[in-house]
C-alpha cells in the first residue's frame, strides 16, 4: 500500500511539474535521435543550471523556413493550436515576446506562469521561472545548416520535489521534451508545405 501511495505521488508531482514547466505535450510517433550531451545551449547569458538534478537536452531538425519555425514557437498565444495539451495562453505583456516578458497558460488543469529570460531573434529563446517548488530554465536554439533548422532545446529543473523524485521527473522531462520538438516539427513541416 505505501509503495502504491509513494508511485501516486511521484505520477501526481511529474504531472504538476511538467505542467508548470510548460513541456506537457501528446507524443507523436516520429522517432529522432537523441541529442549529443556534448551539445551546450546558451541564449545570450543564460543558460540551464548545469548542476540541476534533472537535466534534458534534445533536438530535431526541421524542414521549413527558419521564420516559420520562429512564428510557431514564440507565438504563446497559439500554442494551443499545435501543443495538444496546452488549453489557454493569455500574454500579460502585449506584443513580441522580449526579455521580461510574462505569459500565463493553462495545461492538464493547471495555472502557469512563466517569464521570458532572453530573446535573440531567430536564434535563441529562454523562459523559466519557479512553480511548485520546481525551478525551471528552458533554453531554445535555432540553427540554419544545409539540411533543415537544427532545434536544439535544454531544460534544467531544481528544488526540493526534484530531489524527492528525481528518476520519476527525469523520464517525465526526457518524454515531454521529445514530444515538444515532434510537435514543432510537424507543425512547421505541415505550414511549410502549404505555402
Amino acid at each position: 500500500m505505501r509503495a502504491l501511495a509513494t508511485a501516486a505521488l511521484a505520477t501526481a508531482t511529474a504531472t504538476l511539474v511538467l505542467a508548470a514547466s510548460g513541456t506537457a505535450t501528446q507524443a507523436l510517433a516520429d522517432n529522432q535521435p537523441a541529442a549529443p550531451t556534448t551539445l551546450a545551449a546558451h541564449c545570450g547569458n543564460t543558460r540551464i543550471d548545469q548542476t540541476a538534478p534533472v537535466i534534458t537536452r534534445d533536438n530535431i531538425l526541421i524542414h521549413a523556413p527558419l521564420h516559420t519555425i520562429w512564428k510557431i514557437q514564440t507565438d504563446v498565444e497559439k500554442w494551443p493550436t499545435w501543443q495538444p495539451d496546452v488549453v489557454t495562453v493569455v500574454k500579460d505583456t502585449p506584443g513580441s515576446l522580449r526579455p521580461g516578458s510574462v505569459f500565463r497558460w493553462t495545461t492538464e488543469g493547471l495555472n502557469i506562469t512563466s517569464t521570458v529570460k532572453t530573446v535573440g531573434h531567430g536564434t535563441c529563446l529562454a523562459w523559466g521561472g519557479p512553480a511548485q517548488g520546481i525551478t525551471a530554465i528552458h533554453v531554445w536554439t535555432f540553427t540554419p545548416t544545409r539540411d533543415g533548422i537544427l532545434v536544439h532545446t535544454e531544460e534544467s529543473w531544481t528544488g526540493a520535489p526534484v530531489l524527492a523524485n528525481r528518476t520519476v521527473l527525469q523520464a517525465a522531462l526526457d518524454n515531454s521534451l521529445r514530444n515538444w520538438v515532434n510537435n514543432l516539427k510537424h507543425e512547421a513541416e505541415t505550414r511549410a508545405a502549404a505555402q
